[in-house]
């Protein structure tokens, strides 16, 4: 059961577990613990944590590390069961209620939901009075002082604000003037309180005051800022100014109410995320834009919030098309916009100005001191929705648009919602909606392969659905349509231009420039989910410069996704759209990403490989010069194969049925480098079985021999051992052919790894004692001592644990005298693993630990894990369980960094150690 933790940071930092404070000195811990109870109940990334514990220029050497001890030690204040990690990172168990910062923001939502004033205002105050000082008062992180105390103070002025207006409403402006001279004296700059302080001045009676404090704010404005009051505070002076002062009931008569919203979506499904970042979005600005790809529904989601929130809106909402992208039209004049929405405000013809200049601020004072919603929807670009904008802070804009509208957030705050995807839950919910519940429970198998070929676009999979609602044996036959297509998009074809998916995608690509059109050819024919920037550039065949303008243009336009910083991404249907495009001209630019991507790739992989790596391949001669990424060191070669799995896994099939033999293997005999360090078994088995397709093709058997090498060492984890002895012994014939004896050493290595997966001991020592003897006639000591050590862990799977301490200990002696660390460590492993059956847990606790420093030096993240499980169990058995707990607990870290859990064969890994045995890449 978990302890119950109580987080106050609105103010200096008090802490609560089980009910009694807790004093937490430590800076870091502070910040650490700030930050996960600002996502209480949700995982926090290392990456996130990283950043809020340190500034860019004071990072640690090895900052995962250093989280994990911070955690270690948040977890001994709080309980263990407090902190939980996930396959990402972190998370505090904690309920909301608890933290007073997320208890804030929920009450500011209960206000924003609300349409009974009263409560409106209840929720404020009780938001308001959480607060005791500045948030994170004492608390040392760059990223909650300079970002979340800024935006956290906005909210509270905001709210403070609203609750303000909601007194004034309420009828009682005297006794709100004392607050608002402090208000203001506080925030003299600030308009919103002077606004208040006039109104409630003039509902007080006091209205010669109201306008002498008028003119001493709009002095200062325009002394300290250079500029005049702003709309709010002029619409406030302009009724001061009316004689007679209109009543509020006589202003309610007048006002007309226009209610243009499109009818809302019956069978709206999903986008919960999306909703509640629309509702903070309109809580902390008057302007907020939806954007998106293509047929992703921005204006299915705009049109369905703005219904659900128009009762805060009781002056009206406007709406109007402003059809940016539309491939008949011309996008619509903001001066025509705004002779609509003074039409549907009911302004008479005679006392519309004749000039643009004169009817946009017309509009504006018509909505002054009004709450309307205004929907902009499918815009093209912030100039056309500028003078669109009321001046009254009490109104809200809502704009949707295929473009980002940066202008939009950088000249009037407004605050962006960028709609993705949406899950394959709520895709399969939109589907099962329009053919039918019982259809959809019938051929669940279809619908799911239906909503994937529909790549989860919404206009897709309405699409799709609309063919198959009214035809009851149509969803099988569309579905093979689709698939038979290989992702084209014939299936969806359509009469009606708004409908058809290419139709519908033009718009967005024939508002490219010319090089940005070319460019999202090329890389939606790119093999892989994403693509970086300096993949792209060479696709490009343009200086990086320009590179990177060009996906600006083609993100800012939703045809491309800058998921993580530097990697861009299209669906699938847009990315088939770009392969019809592309045509013949993706065959060059193919080779020189190939070309790219090899010359990374052998870089990298020297940074990696042991000393037992003697092969060096040659990149082929049709290569490109100086198209490699700089690559510096280890971690950087790690880091850029992690960012590139799947893209190289994909670019080796590219290159194997283009006809890119030599890149194909020479890429997968490099990305398997990286791979062995991380486990990825299955990753292995099928990019050289890609790559041996390929290489057939070729007069050479040396690449061949590699190929079904790696490809059967890979089956053999895998625990597919026929499969793996049929690749290893042709591996093994074709080095005998050859007179490769360290390629035929290695073989007969992996052939004794098979052996001991299936529980064949005496074979393996066998097949590791003839490794042992081609090894001692070649005289290479590297692959020398990996043999010993080979021989030591199959006497130890045999309980011969003295003969394993003498073979690994000569294996020790060779390698002590050597750069090859991880082969140390496997040996160092090998020491451990027979002094813990020998009963001599220290020893073992010893060389696990030196294994794991070597491992660490390394990046060996499979062989960590491998080791700690190992480790913790040492620990256990010598009585340690603290010792043993944090050995496992780092295991699970190192897991959760991976990704995925590594494929070991049958058993479970904590039951069977002996299965998790770290092995030396025989590459």
């Amino acid at each position: 059961m978990s302890t119950l933790v109580e987080i106050d940071l609105l103010g200096p930092m008090r802490l609560r577990a089980g009910g009694r404070p807790i004093e937490v000195t430590t800076g870091r811990l502070r910040a650490l613990l700030a930050v996960l109870a600002l996502s209480a109940g949700r995982t926090v990334t290392i990456q996130q944590l990283v950043g809020a514990l340190w500034p860019d220029d004071d990072l640690p050497a090895n900052p995962r590390r250093s989280v994990q001890t911070y955690v270690t030690r948040l977890r001994a204040l709080l309980g263990a069961d407090v902190i939980a990690t996930t396959i990402t990172g972190y998370v505090l168990h904690a309920d909301e209620s608890a933290v007073d910062v997320l208890r804030f923001e929920r009450l500011l939502e209960r206000a924003d939901g609300s349409a009974d004033p009263l409560r409106q205002r209840a929720c404020l105050a009780e938001a308001l009075e959480l607060w005791r000082g500045t948030p994170f008062d004492d608390v040392e992180s760059e990223w909650l002082s300079d970002t979340e105390a800024p935006r956290l103070a906005e909210r509270y002025l905001a709210a403070q604000e609203r609750r303000i207006a909601l007194d004034l409403e309420l009828g009682r402006p005297a006794d709100l003037i004392p607050e608002l001279r402090e208000l203001t004296t506080a925030h003299p700059l600030r308009e919103p309180p002077w606004a208040l302080l006039l109104e409630a001045m003039e509902r007080s009676g006091r209205r010669a005051e109201a306008l002498a404090q008028y003119e001493r704010v709009r002095a200062r404005l325009v002394t300290e800022l250079g500029a005049d009051p702003g709309p709010r505070l002029q619409a406030v002076y302009a009724r001061l100014l009316a004689d007679p002062p209109p009543t509020p009931a006589r202003t309610a008569s007048a006002r007309p109410v226009p209610r243009q919203l499109p009818a809302d979506v019956p069978d709206f499904v999903g986008r919960a995320d999306a909703l509640a970042h629309l509702d903070h979005a309109a809580a902390t600005s008057p302007v907020a834009t939806v954007s998106g790809t293509a047929g992703v529904g921005k204006t299915t989601l705009a049109v369905h919030w703005a219904h659900g929130v128009a009762g805060r809106f009781p002056d009206g909402q406007l709406y109007v098309n402003l059809r940016g992208f539309d491939p008949d039209r011309p996008p619509v004049d903001p001066a025509d916009a705004i002779r609509g929405f003074l039409d549907a405000l009911r302004v008479p013809h005679e006392l519309i100005p004749a000039g643009p200049d004169g009817q946009a601020a017309l509009y504006r004072s018509m909505l002054a001191g009004r709450r309307v919603l205004v929907l902009l929807d499918n815009a093209r670009d912030a100039r056309q929705v500028r003078p669109l904008l009321p001046g009254s802070a009490d109104c809200l804009t809502l704009v949707t648009s295929r473009d980002q509208l940066l202008g939009l957030s950088a000249t009037a705050g407004a605050r962006a919602v960028t709609l993705d995807l949406p899950p394959a839950s709520d895709a399969r919910e939109l589907v099962t909606r329009r053919i039918g519940g019982d259809r959809a429970t019938a051929e669940p198998d279809t619908v799911d392969e239906l909503v994937a070929l529909c790549a989860r676009l919404p206009l897709a999979l309405t699409v799709a659905a609309a063919r198959v609602a009214g035809q009851p044996e149509s969803l099988e036959y569309l579905v093979a349509q689709l698939r038979a297509a290989s992702g084209g998009l014939e299936a969806f074809a359509a009469d009606d231009a708004t409908i058809d998916l290419r139709s519908v995608f033009s718009w967005s690509y024939d508002g490219l420039s010319a090089p940005a059109a070319r460019l999202f050819r090329l890389v939606g024919a790119a093999p892989g989910p994403d693509i970086g920037t300096a993949a792209a550039t060479a696709l490009a065949d343009q200086d990086p410069d320009t590179v990177r303008s060009l996906l600006g243009e083609l993100t800012r336009a939703h045809l491309l996704t800058e998921h993580v910083p530097g990697r861009w991404s299209a669906h699938d249907l847009l990315r088939a759209y770009a392969r019809e495009l592309a045509g013949p001209q993706s065959g060059p630019a193919l080779g020189r990403l190939l070309d790219h991507y090899l010359a990374t790739a052998l870089v990298a992989s020297r940074f990696l490989r042991s000393d037992r790596e003697t092969f060096e391949p040659q990149p082929p001669t049709t290569a490109g010069p100086g198209v490699a990424e700089p690559i510096r060191g280890a971690d950087a070669a790690r880091t850029w194969f992690a960012a590139e799995r799947r893209t190289l896994l994909a670019a080796v099939d590219a290159a194997t049925d283009h006809g890119y033999a030599v890149h194909a293997w020479q890429l997968a005999w490099t990305h398997t480098i990286d791979l062995d360090w991380r486990g990825r078994w299955r990753d292995i088995a099928r990019v050289n079985g890609s790559a041996l397709l390929a290489v057939r093709a070729l007069d050479d058997t040396e690449p061949e021999a590699h190929l079904h090498r790696l490809l059967g060492r890979a089956y053999g984890y895998l625990d597919r051992h026929d499969d793996a002895g049929t690749h290893l012994d042709r591996a093994l014939e074709l080095y005998g052919a050859r007179g490769d004896l360290v390629g035929q050493a290695r073989t007969l290595r992996s052939l004794g790894v098979v052996k001991e997966r299936t529980g064949r001991h005496e074979e393996s020592l066998g097949h590791d004692l003839a490794t042992l003897e081609l090894f001692r006639r070649i005289g290479q000591p590297a692959g020398l001592a990996g043999a010993l050590n080979a021989v030591g862990w199959a006497h130890a799977q045999l309980g011969r644990y003295q003969r394993t301490l003498e073979f690994a200990g000569q294996a020790l002696s060779i390698l002590q005298g050597l750069d090859d660390r991880l082969a140390e460590a496997a040996t160092w492993d090998t020491l451990g693993f027979a002094h813990h059956r020998l009963g001599a847990y220290d020893r073992a606790v010893d060389c696990f630990e030196h294994a794991l420093d070597l491992l660490r030096e390394l990046g060996g993240l499979y062989y960590e894990v491998v080791t700690l499980r190992k480790l913790a169990d040492s620990h256990e058995a010598a009585g340690d369980h603290q010792a043993a707990q944090y050995a496992r607990d780092l295991a699970e870290a190192a897991l959760a960094e991976l990704g995925e859990l590594p494929v070991t064969g049958p058993g479970a890994p904590a039951d069977r150690p002996e299965r998790q045995r770290a092995r030396p890449a025989s590459r």
